[in-house]
């Protein structure tokens, strides 16, 4: 069973990712460490005590549809209710509609939390948090009062509507159109898919935010308009009116994250006799609803990456709790009688700090992501532009690197656990399923790695890449620098990777320079692993030389898994010609 490593959780929000220095200088108004630590410990119950004891139930019993109103697991509908009136909802929110206001760090440290508790669960209050950002700094201000509160709250909860079938990652292929009405409101008609919460049991209302094109609008991106559609329409009371023109029309069978249910949402069909046209508010101006949604996006994206980190954690708990358990032949060194626990034999010892190390190298990434974020909003000037640059550039790290690490943390769980890996019972399995879909959705990984090569190395005129990399080697100079023989060779690792990432960032800064787009961008996935794992290995050095207990797996890191950079560099430098040769005999005529 899952239980919230709510003490490296804390140590990594406060000594790595930088928000001791920050509640020291006063940046978080009147926050301070005992509140922090009561957060982090009062989350850490609830998704241990009341979330992880009914991941099991949801993965088996999974959402159901019938007459278009979508039924989740048993149990879970007043888990939500629970979370609620928790307040966990409201944690990061505005306080002019009900929210705490705490920093981004406290939010994502707890979203952590519930996704290692049962993905399928967390994922959902992602999306109303997404649409509070979204609707906070874009909406007029009559749909402000009308939504924000109850969406803060958790009362009600918000979807993200943007695929389509022809349109997955391509918006600028969307069809969704929305007609003016002329009262203000828009008729909303199309087809979306893969629609995360888009109808379940939880609220009595849930408020969609929907990309569509108006008649007369450009083609591609820039003639798309975000609109706010409600399930049920809103009285000026606050009160539920009658039932909008917007649908479910099918649940998605998946191989994971069984109990969120992705729909299939209609709008505009005539649902139950009505008028033809769903009715939306436009949120921000006409052909500008791109930018809106980036908002909503940037935000799903980051706690995508939390999903991430979140499932590594729960499967390197299983895993470890079972290598404890199970015997298996025998060991060198073990003393015992009988067969060895297999946490004894050095390739599952391997096997297991390969997922403890990559686990909190994501966690790190994320944390530092968020930190940027909350340094933004309380700076101004240069300082602010600076952060924000930070954030801009470590948002991809965070989304793509923590959920590949998902995924190859899951998979190693298995391998630790054996064939009782493969079979359902043991609940690793499961994990693995769920991470699946992490590198997939809120911009497949790939999309991430192209946008770190061609929107994020250039920020700055260039140089913020550069900064960012002097400040990990300002960490690699200090533990050479400690003296502590614990460290080994780690501050030759760190100086060699971060050696290796310097190249390859000026590599490819020079190609976009010269043109030389196609060349670059065959070397963004490997890229964005270079820089993320050389940013790991500089944040767990940074932990240990905070925590001298910490100095042994940094070393394991820097000396088992930080050589990878040199193959990445390689691959980004020399791969460009091959893959694009052999990438023709892919291509059929």
């Amino acid at each position: 069973m899952y239980r919230a490593p709510v003490e490296d959780i804390a140590f990594t929000l406060k000594h790595v990712a930088g928000m001791k220095s920050g509640l020291d200088a006063g940046a978080f108004g009147d926050l301070g460490e005992d509140l922090v630590d009561a957060v982090l410990g009062e989350a850490g119950r609830f998704a241990t005590e009341e979330v992880a004891p009914l991941y099991k139930i949801g993965d088996e019993h999974g959402a159901v549809l019938k007459d278009a109103a979508v039924t989740t697991p048993p149990g879970w509908k007043e888990l939500y209710r629970r979370w609620i009136d928790g307040g966990w909802n409201a944690l990061s929110g505005p306080e002019e509609y009900g929210g705490q206001a705490l920093p981004t760090m406290l939010g994502v440290a707890a979203l952590e939390m519930w996704n290692s508790a049962a993905m399928a669960f967390g994922i959902g209050p992602t999306l109303t948090m997404g649409a509070v950002e979204a609707l906070d700094k874009h909406a007029s201000e009559d749909l402000k009062a009308k939504y924000l509160e109850k969406l803060v709250s958790g009362e009600w909860m918000g979807t993200m509507n943007l695929t389509e079938p022809q349109a997955g990652s391509d918006l600028a292929a969307l069809r969704a159109r929305a007609e003016p009405a002329g009262d203000g409101t828009y008729r909303i008609f199309g087809q979306k898919i893969f629609i995360t919460y888009g109808e379940h049991d939880f609220t009595d209302n849930i408020i969609h935010l929907v990309l569509a094109r108006l008649p007369d609008a450009p083609a591609g991106t820039r003639g798309i308009s975000l609109f706010l559609v409600p399930k049920f329409f809103v009285n000026d009371d606050g009160s539920l009116g009658g039932r909008n023109d917007v649908f479910c029309s099918g649940l998605e069978h998946k191989l994971g994250i069984h109990a969120s249910p992705t729909c299939t949402m209609i709008y505009g069909d005539g649902f139950q006799g009505a008028r033809p046209g769903a009715i939306g508010w436009l949120i921000g101006e006409e052909n500008k609803g791109l930018a809106c949604m980036f908002t909503m996006m940037n935000n799903a994206r980051l706690c995508v990456g939390m999903q991430g980190v979140a499932v590594a954690e729960a499967a390197t708990q299983k895993a470890i709790a079972y290598a404890n358990e199970r015997r298996q032949g025998k060991a060198a060194g073990y003393v015992g009688a009988g067969m060895a626990p297999i946490v004894h034999h050095p390739d599952v010892q391997r096997n297991l700090l390969t997922m403890k190390a990559l686990t909190q190298t994501a966690r790190a990434i994320s944390y530092c992501c968020a930190h940027a974020i909350d340094m933004t909003r309380v700076s101004d000037g240069d300082e602010a532009a600076h952060w924000r640059d930070r954030a801009n550039l470590l948002t991809p790290l965070a989304k793509a690197f923590s959920t590949d690490v998902g995924v190859e943390v899951a998979s190693l769980g298995l391998q630790v656990h054996g064939g009782m890996g493969f079979i359902e019972e043991t609940g690793a399995a499961a994990l693995y399923r769920d991470a699946r879909i992490a590198p997939i959705y809120e911009g497949t990984n790939g999309i991430q790695a192209i946008d770190l090569v061609t929107r994020k190395l250039p920020l700055g005129g260039g140089e913020h890449v550069h900064g960012y990399i002097a400040e990990l080697k300002a960490s690699a100079d200090q533990v050479r620098t400690s003296n502590r023989d614990g460290f080994g060779r780690t501050a030759d690792a760190l100086d060699a990777a971060l050696g290796d990432l310097t190249q390859a960032t000026a590599f490819l800064q020079k190609l976009s320079a010269d043109g030389r787009t196609d060349q670059a961008l065959a070397g963004a996935t490997p890229y964005l692993r270079l820089i993320s794992l050389a940013a790991g290995g500089a944040y767990l050095a940074r932990g240990a030389l905070a925590d001298q207990g910490r100095t042994a797996l940094c070393r394991f890191f820097a000396e088992n898994l930080l050589g990878e950079a040199r193959a990445l560099k390689e691959r980004v430098i020399d791969g460009a010609e091959s893959l694009a040769a052999a990438g023709k005999t892919l291509i059929s005529a």
